[in-house]
């Protein structure tokens, strides 16, 4: 299996404190040692860092740990082999161009009929299973909106309909995102927190990394971290139920 973490925001906001808690899962107190990757959203635009070598100790993800990259919209995952070769192709996340808009998704599990997925003009590059689920999901959106619905609130909900289709071929723990809603799908495992007014600290879970996020935000920061297991010991995150969808617009649960 593997880990996803993922970040919606008012306000474009850096991820430095989550991801070096998932770095430290990607190969050092986790097995998902297989490669990492992590995309920020900069309004339209989408800068996607990848490696297909462990996060702990890939001098890539330190630099992306410690360099404070502003964003309202961030998907990011560590990865532990199960379809398809360790290497960039295979690595998460995957991104696809619809409506003029860069979507981006990465999955944790593993499907079974996967090769049936009809996926019309998205093709896979890679092998995972993975990649294989985002184009049938895109495929299916071009397909139910041949022209960009009016509210796009409307496609993350079909999306949600569809992420429950693929739940049934196995374990579809997924975050999607055009940089403006952001939807989580729970097969097994996620959970999320929303951190606003009034600030306190925090404390990473994997290593001993604090925060004071009054430090660090304004009074109207809106701030929702999405991750497969809870990053801080000190806070009280929200635990998905199996099969159950939650979408995000700039850092607010809809």
């Amino acid at each position: 299996m593997c880990e996803l973490l993922g970040m919606s925001a008012n306000v474009p906001t850096d991820i430095c404190f989550s991801f070096k808690g998932l770095r430290e899962r990607g190969g050092r107190v986790g097995p998902h040692k297989d490669g990492w990757g992590v995309a920020f959203y900069e309004q339209k635009g989408v800068c996607i860092f990848k490696d297909p070598q462990p996060s702990y100790e890939s001098e890539i993800a330190r630099l992306v740990s410690d360099y404070p990259i502003k964003s309202n919209a961030v998907i990011a995952h560590v990865r532990q082999a199960n379809r398809g070769r360790i290497g960039m192709e295979n690595t998460h996340p995957f991104s696809r161009e619809l409506w003029g808009r860069n979507w981006t998704y990465a999955h944790n599990g593993q499907l079974s009929g996967y090769a049936d997925l009809p996926i019309d003009r998205f093709t896979p590059v890679g092998t995972t299973d993975s990649e294989r689920a985002f184009c049938y999901l895109m495929s299916a959106l071009d397909n139910r909106f041949p022209n960009r619905p009016s509210r796009r609130i409307s496609a993350f909900n079909f999306l949600q309909k569809e992420a429950k289709k693929l739940n049934k071929l196995g374990v579809f723990n997924m975050l999607i995102t055009d940089g403006e809603y952001l939807l989580a799908f729970c097969s097994t495992k996620l959970q999320w927190i929303t951190r606003r007014a009034p600030f306190g600290k925090a404390h990473l879970s994997d290593i001993d990394v604090d925060i004071d996020f009054s430090t660090e935000t304004t009074p109207n920061d809106i701030v929702t971290v999405i991750a497969t297991e809870p990053l801080t010991g000190n806070e009280r995150w929200h635990k998905m139920l199996p099969g159950e969808g939650q979408v995000f617009r700039f850092g607010e649960p809809l």
